[in-house]
């Protein structure tokens, strides 16, 4: 993990906040280290390709988001993507959009929900975009059946 140094600097004369994020390089995390200072929700998220290249995704692309160990893959319309961020500072950056926790280890766009059952047993099947299937956690499911009916 990269050090961070924070520094506040007493300027009466000015008028708001301002701050400079000074690195290396701009990579994944200098972007999210922005997007989490701003508050607002990111106009789109900084991911790696298969090819390894940084890409910018927009948030309405994606229809997954699924853990695996330390990495998010993500699944979009065009490709699939991976990102190296907890889940929850991934979902603190979509907040306020579309998107919704399923489970310990998955975010979906609700936006991209094509169908959805319930099975005898109570659990929730989502099929998403793309012919992604996946299955939501049974404490999850009634914020679900909510965010589906609002």
């Amino acid at each position: 993990m990269r050090r961070i140094t924070v520094r506040f600097e007493r300027t009466p004369e000015q008028d708001g906040i301002e701050v400079l994020v000074r690195a290396p390089e701009r990579d994944a995390a200098v972007d999210a280290l922005i997007e989490r200072i701003s508050g607002t929700p990111p106009d789109a998220l900084t991911v790696t390709d298969a090819d390894g290249a940084l890409v910018r995704l927009s948030p309405e692309k994606i229809v997954l988001i699924r853990m695996r160990g330390n990495l998010a893959e993500i699944t979009a319309e065009d490709g699939s993507y991976s990102l190296r961020q907890t889940l929850q500072s991934i979902e603190r950056a979509l907040a306020g959009g579309s998107f919704l926790r399923i489970s310990r280890s998955e975010l979906i766009n609700m936006n991209k929900i094509e169908k959805y059952d319930f099975t005898v047993k109570g659990e929730l099947r989502l099929e998403l975009a793309g012919g992604v299937e996946t299955w939501a956690a049974r404490r999850c499911i009634p914020e679900i059946r909510a965010r589906i009916k609002g």
